[in-house]
């Protein structure tokens, strides 16, 4: 089988691609460095000539809220098209726990679901893969959440997971037939966001001083306890925990 996996040189893509060549498939990585863009178009037809599965676990390089939604909109359509004329049997996509429960203010997660949308509406058959947040990007929430030498988080809580179980749901999931829905991934544990950042920094010896501060933004929103883990929809659980991750980085 020949599945495209757009984003395939980054953190999930990459673990994407390598799974499924293990498995015997043709697993193309397409990117800008190798001269595919999906918020331009170039390079996409020949690249999906003859693939029956596209995989997209793209992430905009400008975090603004005119960017992300440019690049996501953009992005989608483009390869709305480009797979619709090569035949493309299935969309996967990568997507967010609970993207749906955010504020208006939630820039990011807002560009999430407009990206959603124009899969439901292109045509291809898809499958949608939301994730709880990864555990290998809490040193980045440290960072964009620092004031001189205090990290400012909330205390609400997430579900993390590693990002190694994240691509190895994609790549089930990319195998498999499309079920025209949502499926949800989630970590085996929730855990107070400014307790898990703290945590990271520590085992870095990393001496930013975490605050616990319930009125700091994630992402453009102030997050209620329930906003960013899985409800009562059934979905798949990781099986490493933080502490386990924690111990082999």
């Amino acid at each position: 089988m020949k599945v495209v996996v757009i984003g395939g040189t980054g953190l999930i893509g990459s673990q994407v691609v390598g799974l499924l060549r293990d498995q015997g498939h043709e697993a193309v990585a397409a990117s800008p460095s190798s001269g595919v863009d999906s918020t331009t178009g170039e390079g996409l037809a020949d690249a999906l000539a003859g693939a029956q599965v596209v995989v997209d676990v793209t992430n905009p390089p400008v975090f603004t809220p005119d960017g992300v939604m440019a690049f996501f909109t953009s992005s989608g359509r483009n390869l709305a098209e480009a797979e619709l004329a090569a035949g493309v049997g299935h969309h996967v996509a990568l997507s967010i726990v609970g993207l749906d429960r955010a504020g208006a203010d939630a820039f990011y997660l807002k560009a999430k679901v407009a990206q959603e949308k124009q899969i439901r509406d292109s045509g291809v058959p898809f499958t949608i893969v939301r994730a709880t947040q990864f555990f290998e990007f809490l040193k980045g929430i440290a960072d964009s959440a620092t004031v001189g030498d205090e990290v400012r988080v909330t205390s609400k809580t997430l579900q993390p997971l590693a990002a190694a179980e994240v691509a190895a749901f994609v790549a089930e999931v990319a195998i498999n037939e499309p079920v025209d829905d949502v499926v949800e991934i989630a970590g085996p544990e929730r855990i107070p966001l400014s307790e898990a950042v703290r945590r990271r920094l520590e085992a870095l010896g990393d001496p930013r001083k975490v605050v616990d501060d319930d009125s700091a933004p994630y992402f453009g929103d102030v997050i209620a306890d329930d906003t960013l883990v899985p409800g009562d929809e059934p979905h798949r659980t990781g099986k490493i925990t933080f502490a386990e991750w924690l111990a082999s980085q």
